[in-house]
């Protein structure tokens, strides 16, 4: 994708602030351009306008930058970030406002999106839960939030609650339901089959 002044100079604006974040091995700089170039994809393919793909990557962009203050609930420091950052270079007030909104929509207990732009921001965000690449995700997502918490989660759990997420999601927009949807049914299956090992091994030990 071919990009304007405005979203280079938040791309570089991004980087700078995450490039601290050494520890988040998933929540980084590289997540937030895939966000952006998914729903910048997603955008096209539903026919969103020029003026609302801007906003959706820019709003893609800053999206995870309130991790730099907090790890939970981030979402309205990321909006606060983003509101700092576009009035210093004099964005209008009403795309600022529509920038914020995508933002806190990326919360995940936000479970209805109001409009088509938070629909393709929410499937943007949980892309990779159609992909090839969804296990790799989760490991990454898995060492960062035991090395920020400082606990240790055994597989299981968490192959329980990746579970449960795949059970519970489901993606918005026509395009990610058409491009998405066979690979979410196969990682949902081989995580299923990974944790049903998992279980059997453990009551197989605790006969012995």
């Amino acid at each position: 994708m071919e990009h304007s002044k405005i979203i280079t100079g938040a791309m570089k604006y991004v980087n700078k602030i995450l490039m601290p974040l050494e520890d988040h091995y998933y929540h980084h700089y590289g997540h937030a351009l895939d966000v952006m170039e998914r729903a910048y994809y997603i955008g096209k393919k539903e026919n969103i306008t020029d003026d609302d793909l801007e906003a959706l990557c820019i709003a893609a962009l800053f999206h995870d930058t309130g991790f730099v203050i907090q790890y939970d609930t981030n979402e309205p420091v990321g909006a606060k970030i983003a509101t700092n950052y576009l009035k210093t270079i004099l964005y209008p007030e009403d795309k600022i406002h529509l920038i914020e909104s995508l933002i806190l929509a990326t919360d995940p207990a936000y479970k209805t999106p109001a409009n088509k732009l938070e629909e393709i921001i929410k499937d943007a965000d949980l892309d990779n839960l159609g992909r090839e690449d969804f296990f790799d995700k989760a490991d990454k997502l898995k060492k960062e939030i035991e090395v920020i918490k400082k606990i240790k989660i055994k597989f299981p759990d968490w192959h329980h609650a990746g579970l449960d997420l795949l059970y519970d999601h489901h993606f918005f927009t026509q395009t990610q339901r058409s491009e998405r949807e066979e690979r979410k049914a196969l990682n949902k299956a081989r995580l299923k089959s990974m944790l049903q090992e998992e279980e059997k091994s453990a009551s197989y030990n605790l006969d012995f």
